[in-house]
């Protein structure tokens, strides 16, 4: 072996590789295959699926009932990374502009609450929200403000206020890493050449931050998208989003076919979606540096 590397040096990347290219290929190429080839198959009677190939799952997942599901759980995603990204990006900013002594315990202050379970934190949201025993609710009942209880659980506000919560520190991160890196020498460069504070961010802090824009968009999109867990509680079973359709055809309905055939379609628009981002951002950055 010694030899065959003295002989082939660059072989040694590949075998330093070896061992992630094997965990990424068992544990995520291979099911990503293996839900992309259950969707071109049938149902079997009692579950399970039947090796004849059909393409009556693609055509059922855009039957309105579904597509309509589909599309408020991409308004759902949209709205949850624009809210982020409104409430993320001035954390960020803050925090990268504080003395390099502030910024660990700031971090640190931001990541303490998200150390507890998810579910736990959902639940935590579920006792505020709820309609008639909600804190929330009965403290404003209780002070006169309010003469009935305001609809703040089972609808889309409460889904997107339990996503927002969940993941916004998915946002704040990837951003902060790319204005913490942010040379000063530049802004103040555009300050002495009498540029207005818009001017300063818009054509030099914003063009530079974007790759952080980027990365904390995609980390909260992606799983908002898919997300099944807060609608499922804070959802309270009357607004659903495509993950819980998801998880209810493999779980409660045994509909393999089906469900890997949403997984299908879910996973091509977010790769679609991502795509065209990518290419929205690049332009408008090449735009700010003319």
């Amino acid at each position: 072996m010694h030899r065959l590397f003295a002989r082939h040096p660059s072989l040694r990347p590949w075998l330093l590789l070896l061992p992630a290219a094997l965990w990424l290929f068992v544990f995520f190429i291979a099911p990503l295959f293996i839900v992309l080839a259950y969707s071109f198959l049938e149902r079997g009677t009692y579950g399970g699926v039947i090796w004849q190939f059909t393409l009556e799952n693609l055509r059922r997942t855009f039957d309105p009932l579904y597509f309509s599901t589909f599309l408020r759980s991409l308004y759902i995603a949209i709205v949850t990374t624009f809210f982020c990204l409104v409430l993320g990006y001035p954390l960020a900013y803050y925090i990268a502009t504080r003395p390099p002594r502030q910024r660990g315990t700031l971090v640190l202050a931001l990541m303490i609450p998200f150390w507890t379970n998810f579910l736990i934190r959902t639940y935590a949201w579920l006792t505020l929200l709820r309609t008639h025993t909600g804190l929330i609710n009965v403290t404003l009942i209780n002070l006169g403000i309010i003469q009935k209880p305001l609809p703040l659980f089972g609808n889309d506000f409460a889904i997107i206020l339990g996503l927002v919560y969940g993941w916004l520190p998915d946002m704040v991160l990837p951003i902060y890493a790319a204005l913490d890196r942010l040379d000063i020498s530049l802004v103040e460069a555009a300050q002495d050449l009498y540029a207005s504070g818009s001017k300063v961010f818009w054509r030099v802090i914003w063009p530079l931050s974007l790759p952080g824009v980027v990365a904390g968009s995609m980390l909260v999109f992606i799983p908002s998208l898919g997300a099944f867990v807060t609608p499922a509680i804070l959802g309270g079973g009357k607004s659903l989003m495509i993950g819980n359709i998801i998880s209810n055809q493999f779980l409660a309905a045994h509909d393999w076919p089906f469900g890997s055939a949403l997984s299908t379609v879910m996973m091509a628009v977010m790769l679609l979606a991502t795509l065209l981002y990518f290419r929205a951002v690049s332009s408008e950055e090449r735009k700010a540096l003319v």
